[in-house]
């Protein structure tokens, strides 16, 4: 069975040990988020859907053994990115991200960054007790140390040079001698006004930072919001190199193996629904990428 750029019909937890030991680069991710949807429609699925337990304990315990399985998959230097939402239980937030995101650190994942992705077009919410959430976390995780991490991938545009600046005394006092008064450690430092700091900007953007601004996706062939391909684009460029193989255990719509392709990546799609697995075996397919489903 050729796993490489198909999709397979299947619990990760099961499937995880059939998987060539270290060989996908990076893992990208949004599993069902706890409480808030039912996918799975037949009674062997419904047994095995992350999503329906009782309380998030026993959820992000849930989760935390599928990355466990995933460990022996992901070669040293790899990364997983994970997305994941919150959830309200008789009314009260349960923290569900950042729960994650510490028992991750207990089973020896190293946590490099917590993301927040601000979706600017939220659905509205009719709530009028708390603010309405248009925000989601991304938590940036490795095996080791040492990783890949390609930063020049994903800069954005410099914003210190341009009309965009918030800079205290405005943007143009820098190359200005005594362009503003300095009263704090850089009393005397006449290189902070004189210094080409222009040049000492990279020319390719600044650092890419940890607010995300990227609308919600829908696809057609469902009636919720799918995974955004700008947000896999980006964590597949900065995770990855061509030809790498990308994992996503939470296959869903198959954003994570549509983006793979269109950025000349590999990808592993593994799906616990049918219903899913074949609508994103379609959707792919009808990108002009042929593709199986495997169970």
């Amino acid at each position: 069975m050729e796993i490489m750029n198909n999709i397979i019909h299947g619990d990760i937890r099961d499937v995880a040990s059939t998987l060539p030991a270290n060989s996908v680069q990076t893992i990208i991710t949004s599993p069902p988020y706890l409480g808030l949807r039912k996918y799975a429609t037949e009674t062997s699925e419904i047994k095995r859907e992350i999503g329906r337990e009782r309380n998030v304990e026993q959820y992000t315990n849930d989760l935390v053994d599928v990355f466990e399985k995933l460990k022996p998959i992901l070669k040293s230097d790899g990364t997983v990115w994970v997305n994941l939402g919150d959830s309200y239980i008789d009314s009260h937030l349960q923290g569900v991200p950042w729960r994650f995101a510490i028992k991750m650190q207990d089973s020896g994942w190293i946590l490099r960054s917590d993301i927040i992705w601000h979706k600017p077009n939220a659905m509205p919410s009719s709530v009028k007790n708390r603010p309405t959430t248009d925000h989601e976390y991304i938590f940036l995780f490795s095996k080791n140390k040492k990783y890949y991490y390609n930063a020049d991938a994903i800069r954005e545009e410099h914003v210190t040079f341009t009309e965009k600046s918030k800079m205290k005394g405005g943007r143009n006092h820098i190359g200005k001698k005594n362009g503003t008064p300095e009263l704090g450690k850089n009393k005397g430092n006449s290189n902070l006004h004189t210094g080409r700091w222009d040049q000492a900007f990279n020319p390719l953007g600044r650092n890419k930072r940890t607010v995300w601004n990227i609308p919600v996706s829908r696809f057609k062939g469902t009636h919720f919001a799918v995974f955004p391909e700008k947000l896999v684009e980006t964590c597949l460029l900065a995770g990855s190199k061509e030809k790498d193989i990308v994992l996503d255990p939470f296959f869903g719509a198959g954003t994570t193996g549509l983006v793979a392709l269109n950025n000349n990546r590999n990808f592993i799609g593994v799906e616990l629904v049918k219903e899913y697995a074949e609508l994103a075996k379609e959707r792919i397919k009808n990108e002009n990428y042929q593709l199986n489903l495997f169970k």
